[in-house]
This record gives structure tokens, sequence and C-alpha cells, in this order.
């Protein structure tokens, strides 16, 4: 057994020193351990004296080939806190920078540890990271440590992404920690744990081209092909190919954010991970009405990341990772250039192509006709105009008759449904398949925010956990449409509705 030590830190008690973490199933091999010191600080989470298990995702924890099942609450709560380690795990926080709302800042692991690369039963590699275990080297001024509300919040739309099959980095565990933290007022503190395809991101490029060893990018870029897409190394030039890979899969991701109206609200270089997965899950939320120009985070007042502006800065973004690679793209710089500004350009035109191809199955076309994008953005005029439900309309349009919301009256609504209707039945396909690929691809339930809002409230001002199971129960079977799960359908009244998200650091 290996206990997580810091020089300044108490022993453990031998009630904790005998907590049987290796027989969970642990299989840890840090490759990123072994990549040169300045990726990361060699340092352990620093331990709380009262961590209290809250939440564990069982069945996150079976895909993974672990059995919680045999520990004590109490001993899951240390182990989630980081109190007491597997043997083979090397606790670490990464170094890595971004461009914050367009600003370059160096940055790092302020408040998190990877704790190590688990190997799953079906020959997966997975971080499985702590958010919230104290300060390290990259804190800054911050006490390194999280509320337990915001970690909830993560645990329960990254599941929700998960559930909707979006790319995301997943939620094991919450403890609470039995300490306060003070952001505007004092709140419970808590770690969550937090599991990734990895948590290389376009800033840790960044950061990378920032050090003064330009072989250092490449040890990186060598580094994330072999992790993520080995079968690059097969091209005739592996770093323009990891290039438009990340691209692609940006482009992907992105067309499913706003394929079910969800709004990131911190597209920051190091928030967009080169695995293609969803990551930081701060002042994020979901659309209720259909508004382009909706902006939710408290700290995005310009509206940089805003549902309209989501691809743009996305593309933007990428550009900086480009930048990083030109030096591998071509030994002559123009050429490198060249090559990096043919890749970027080209996101627009995928991402267009990701997202009418999930447009049109949202509303049942199931072959290609040069007119679906203008019946698709009528159709979006429409709601914007009368600020129809996003999630609900969608779901409305798969099943007759139609109810009789103020859209669904609205005479240009009218026109456009007899030239939807028109379109579907040019299809081979009956109405009735296309109504059925619409039902799977229109998610009934989300997680709403004032609902998440209320959860949240419930569990951190009360220690009431029932609603946040309930949301978690009804948020991982989005497209089921039960009389039970109604409440969850329906929009926020005037006073419920949710203006502004936090980022909760």
């Amino acid at each position: 057994m290996k206990q997580t030590t810091n020089t300044d830190l108490n022993v453990r008690t031998n009630a904790v020193a005998e907590f049987a973490v290796e027989e969970t199933g642990w299989r840890f091999d840090n490759s990123y351990a072994r990549l040169p010191e300045p990726f990361y600080v060699r340092i352990a989470p620093v331990p709380v004296n009262a961590p209290r298990l809250v939440i564990l995702n069982q069945a996150l924890a079976k895909s993974l080939g672990l059995n919680f099942n045999i520990l004590s609450g109490e001993d899951a709560a240390q182990l989630f806190a980081g109190n007491v380690l597997p043997q083979t795990a090397e606790p670490i926080a990464q170094a890595y920078a971004g461009h914050q709302f367009g600003s370059f800042t160096m940055l790092g692991d302020g408040r998190a540890i990877l704790m190590g690369e688990h190997l799953t039963p079906s020959g997966g590699r997975l971080d499985v990271q702590f958010k919230g275990s104290g300060q390290t080297p990259f804190s800054r001024r911050g006490d390194g440590r999280a509320a337990l509300g915001p970690m909830l919040r993560e645990y329960i739309i990254s599941e929700a992404m998960h559930a909707l099959g979006i790319p995301s980095t997943r939620s094991l565990a919450v403890v609470t920690t039995g300490e306060t933290v003070l952001r505007e007022t004092p709140l419970p503190g808590a770690i969550l744990t937090r599991v990734a395809a990895s948590h290389i991101r376009v800033g840790t490029f960044e950061y990378a081209a920032r050090l003064k060893d330009g072989m250092y990018v490449k040890t990186l870029s060598d580094y994330a092909i072999q992790r993520h897409y080995p079968e690059l190394f097969e091209t005739t030039n592996p770093y323009l190919a990891l290039l438009q890979r990340v691209i692609d899969q940006q482009a992907s991701l992105v067309a499913r954010w706003l394929l079910v109206g969800f709004i990131h609200g911190v597209m920051n270089t190091d928030n967009m991970a080169i695995s293609g997965e969803t990551i930081d899950y701060g002042p994020c939320a979901f659309m209720d009405e259909y508004d382009p120009y909706t902006v939710f985070s408290s700290i995005d007042y310009q509206g940089r990341y805003g549902y309209h502006n989501q691809s743009r800065a996305a593309q933007w973004n990428l550009a900086r990772f480009a930048e990083t690679l030109l030096p591998l793209l071509d030994p002559v710089q123009e050429k490198a250039l060249a090559l990096a500004e043919e890749a970027v350009h080209a996101f627009s035109d995928i991402f267009q192509q990701y997202w009418l191809a999930g447009m049109r199955k949202k509303l049942g076309l199931l072959t290609e006709e040069a007119e679906d994008t203008e019946l698709i953005e009528a159709l979006l005029m429409c709601m914007h105009k009368h600020r129809a439900d996003y999630t609900n309309t969608f779901r409305a349009l798969t099943a007759e008759p139609l109810p009789g919301d103020d859209l669904f009256q609205d005479s240009a609504f009218a026109a456009w449904h007899t030239q939807w209707q028109a379109r579907l039945a040019r299809q081979s396909e009956s109405k009735t398949s296309a109504y059925s690929v619409m039902r799977v691809h229109n998610p009934a339930i989300l997680p709403r925010n004032h609902r998440v809002e209320a959860a949240l409230t419930a569990a951190s001002e009360h220690n009431d956990y029932k609603e946040m199971q309930r949301l978690l129960e009804v948020v991982t079977d989005p497209y089921a449409d039960t009389p039970e799960y109604r409440k969850y359908r329906t929009p926020p009244s005037a006073a419920e509705r949710v203006q502004q998200t936090f980022c909760g650091t």
C-alpha cells in the first residue's frame, strides 16, 4: 500500500493505512509521467480530514473493471479524497498554457492531480484525475480546492453528455472534504474524480511550444499520436495528419453540442482536448428557448463563446494548435504555413457537413437534397421568432398531432410544415421510419438549468441528494418520453429561469 504524503503532513491513521485499495482492480501504467519533467510536477493530493462519499458511478466503475463494492463508505471516501492511493499510482500535476478569452497565459493543474492512467479490461487507457485536491505549484494564488456545487454540476452534465452519445470526460465519484472553501460566500468543499481519454489539450501544445528546446513539441506530438491515433504514423506526414484529425474531431464535437443546444461557456484553448472529448463543465448550460445569441457564462462578457460563436471559437483555437506544429509540418516555413492554413480553413466546411448531417437526422431527412439547409434555417427562424423551446420543439415534430404552442399556430410555421412534409414524402422510406429516426436523434430530456440548480441547492445547502439522484436517473435516459419524466421536460417559469452560470473557481 502506498500512502500519499507531503513532507509537512501528518502520517495517515492505521485505519486508512490498512485500506485495501489494491483489491479494487486498479491497473495503472503511467505513460505521461515518463515524458520529460517540464510537462508535469510530481506531487500528491493534499489530504483532507473528514471526507465523505456522496456519489459513486457504479456503472462507470464496472466498465473500468473496478469493484468498489468491497470497500466501506469510509474507505471509498479516503480513496476518492486522495488520502490513500494505489501502489502503482504516480500522482502528478500537469503543466499547460492556454489562450483564455483570447489572451495567452501560462497555466497548469492548479487544483487537479492526475492519479495515473488506468488500463481497462477492453484494452483502453484512461486518465483518472482528482479535481479540487489541493494546491500545486500551478495554483498561483488559488486554494486548489473546489466547492461541492460545481463538482456535482460536472458530474450531472458529463454523465448526461455521455448518455447523449457526445464524447465527454466522465465522472466517477464525488466526496465532500469536511472543509469550507471561500468563494463569494463560504461553501462546502468537495473533490471530483474525473475519467478522460487523456488531459492533453491544445494548451499543452502551446506550453510545449513556449519551452526553449524545440524538441518538446515533437516529443508531445509523438506521444499524442501514439496514445490516441497510432495509425497516423503510417501516413507520409504524421504531424499534418494529427492536425487534420484533431480538426475533424473538434468539428464533429462542436456540431454535436449545437444539435442539442449545449453551450460550453469557456472554450479556451486549455479546455480543448485533442482526444475530441468535451472537457471542463464550468459555466456551461443547455439552451431552453432557441436564441442563437444565447450566452450563459458569467465571465463571457462579450459573448465570445455564445451559442452562435462556438464553431468560430473552435476554429480559432485550432489555428493556435496549428501554430505549435509549424516546425513539424515542413522544414520550409512557407510550406508549413500553407499546410496549416489549408487544414484550419477546412474546418468550416467539415463542421457544416457534420451539423447538416445531424440536423437532417433531427428532421427525419434520410436522403440529401440541395435545399435542405434552407429548410432547416427556416424552421430555426420560426423558433427564434417565437422563442420556442429548442428541445421540446424538435421532440414535438416526431409525432402527430402537434401541440397547440404558439409556434405551431404561426402561418410561417404552417408553410414550413407543408414544405417539410412534402420533403419527407419524396423519400422512399415511410414517414413512420423518418419519425423513428427522429426519436433517436431528438432527446426528450436534458439537464435543464433550473433543474440542475435545484438539485445542487438541495445538496449543497440541505445535504439532500434525492433530487440529484432522480435528475441523474432521468438525464442518463434522455430519449425516454414517459409520463413520470414529464416534469423534467417542462421549460422553466419566469421565476425559475437561470440567466447565468458560474465557473466555480
